[in-house]
């Protein structure tokens, strides 16, 4: 199966970047978008690094360190040890390879490109055909309240503390001066379907709907608009989605996901083991959610595909 409309898939993280490789092998490259979330993006050590991009940009390329999810596959730590020796207390992961997109990055960013521009040539040299955007050009910055920590950066809590302190609020610090950029808002005014892909929707997929008026662009459009379950049976496949929903004072499960997703979905993809969920309002559909394979990968999106079609 090849489907010929215009898909947009809004994503953050392992999960999300696993959806897109599936659709990456359904969609033709000129008609997938995936835009992705910046919240995660930050300095470090001068350089800029986006984590979410990077993981994208990695995993469609074929680069990506099978095992983690993230990372370039048979990375070194040459840099990082020499850092150690150093007397600094390297908590961040930086692989030598992925160094360099760091490097060409932020070298660009001083030159006065956008991350749009960036990120397109980036891809393009690694042989990516499908547009990866970043939600916005302006720098977004999740700050994360905690009770044992105060606000933390983002990368501070998820990383250097493994994600452990307890979350009493989140921040998007710079959303105000965000704005949609042109690649966007064509891409998301041209689809056929948009897609909001199993990302955690606090932390990855909340900082996009943010970006002042996507949210309410995306629900004007009056074409299948799905969001996958980032959660199944109750769990959360990988990260804190779970921790974080019951720290906010959220109640677990299926019905809080939709209604965070309120008036920007139209259909909702839940697991198997959810089967029997009613959902108010959605078209539901239930599938094999779990991504543990390439094979499975493919067939979540062909699944969405067809569903929606």
């Amino acid at each position: 199966m090849v489907d010929s409309r215009n898909v947009v898939l809004l994503v953050g993280g392992v999960g999300g970047a696993k959806l897109a490789a599936g659709l990456a092998r359904m969609v033709p490259p000129d008609q997938l978008t995936i835009i992705v979330n910046t919240g995660d993006d930050f300095w470090h050590y001068g350089l800029r690094i986006c984590p979410d991009l990077d993981t994208i940009t990695y995993t469609l390329s074929g680069l990506v360190d099978p095992v983690n999810g993230w990372g370039i596959a048979g990375d070194t730590t040459i840099t990082l040890d020499a850092l150690g020796r150093l007397g600094e207390m390297p908590w961040f992961r930086l692989g030598d390879q992925d160094l360099a997109t760091h490097l060409v990055r932020t070298t660009r960013l001083d030159a006065g490109e956008s991350l749009t521009q960036i990120t397109q040539a980036i891809t393009s040299a690694l042989g990516i055909r499908c547009r990866i955007l970043p939600m916005t050009d302006e720098p977004v910055a999740t700050r994360v309240d905690t009770v044992e920590h105060g606000e933390l950066d983002f990368q501070d809590y998820f990383v250097r503390h493994r994600w452990q302190p307890t979350v009493r609020n989140l921040r998007l610090d710079g959303i105000q001066d965000a704005t949609i950029s042109a690649p966007v808002r064509q891409a998301i005014e041209n689809a056929d379907l948009i897609v909001i892909g199993p990302s955690n929707p606090w932390l990855s997929i909340q900082p996009i709907l943010s970006v002042p008026g996507l949210r309410e662009l995306i629900a004007s459009r009056s074409v299948p608009r799905v969001a996958v379950t980032p959660i199944i049976g109750g769990q959360a496949v990988k990260g804190p989605t779970v921790k974080i929903m019951q720290e906010l004072g959220y109640t677990v499960s299926l019905e809080t996901v939709a209604g965070f997703y309120q008036r920007t979905i139209n259909g909702f993809v839940v697991d198997v083991q959810d089967q029997d969920v009613h959902l108010s309002d959605l078209r539901l559909s239930v599938f094999d959610t779990l991504m543990n394979s390439d094979q499975k990968r493919v067939a979540l999106a062909e699944h969405v595909l067809s569903w929606t079609s």
